[in-house]
């Protein structure tokens, strides 16, 4: 058994980890479990513990996902929570253009679907996960603090490739493995 998720690879210009950091430091008082700077990424399909026979069925639809897909280019852009506001699980960065992304992950969703892989149940929602939040101390503080840094934004970010990585868990975070690299193929019209 692997732990499995397709993803985007995101590799944020100076200004946006900048402002990264920043956020980190004024919220190091709380219990967050912060992304690691080097696994930035957009979440395409996670797939939790998979069968190594299962393999194969993935790397063919991440395939022909990919080549039927334009290249993207994406900016990150306005932070925000999952959860309620008295009490928030995931601290957040939009994407847009929200629809290129969006269509890109349902079209993996349901062609994994197709090939037996059980959906999503909730929405799928573009996003890049900069924490998970374990305990706040102060929300009040949190809100201000996440009201300070709402306008959060990257250049300009080109994605020419989907990526199929195994997770291994580790105590001091996790590894990411890259398993195989589909190129965003199509042409645009």
């Amino acid at each position: 058994m692997k732990r499995l998720f397709a993803a985007l690879k995101i590799h944020p210009d100076a200004d946006f980890m900048a402002s990264f950091r920043d956020l980190k430091s004024g919220m190091r008082h709380e219990e967050i479990k912060w992304v690691e700077e080097h696994n930035i990424h957009v979440t395409l399909k996670f797939f939790g513990e998979t069968a190594e026979r299962k393999i194969n069925t993935i790397t063919g639809v991440l395939r022909e996902c990919a080549g039927n897909a334009v290249p993207v280019v994406l900016k990150l852009s306005g932070l925000g929570i999952f959860g309620s506001s008295y009490a928030p699980k995931v601290i957040w960065v939009g994407i847009e253009p929200f629809k290129e992304v969006a269509d890109l992950m349902k079209t993996v969703h349901s062609s994994l679907a197709v090939a037996g892989f059980e959906a999503d149940r909730q929405n799928l929602v573009p996003h890049l996960t900069l924490g998970r939040i374990k305990f706040l101390h102060d929300k009040v503080l949190f809100r201000h603090i996440l009201e300070q840094h709402k306008t959060i934004a990257s250049e300009p970010v080109h994605i020419g490739e989907i990526i199929l990585y195994e997770s291994i868990l580790r105590r001091e975070g996790p590894e990411y493995i890259v398993l195989d690299r589909f190129p965003l193929k199509k042409e645009f019209p």
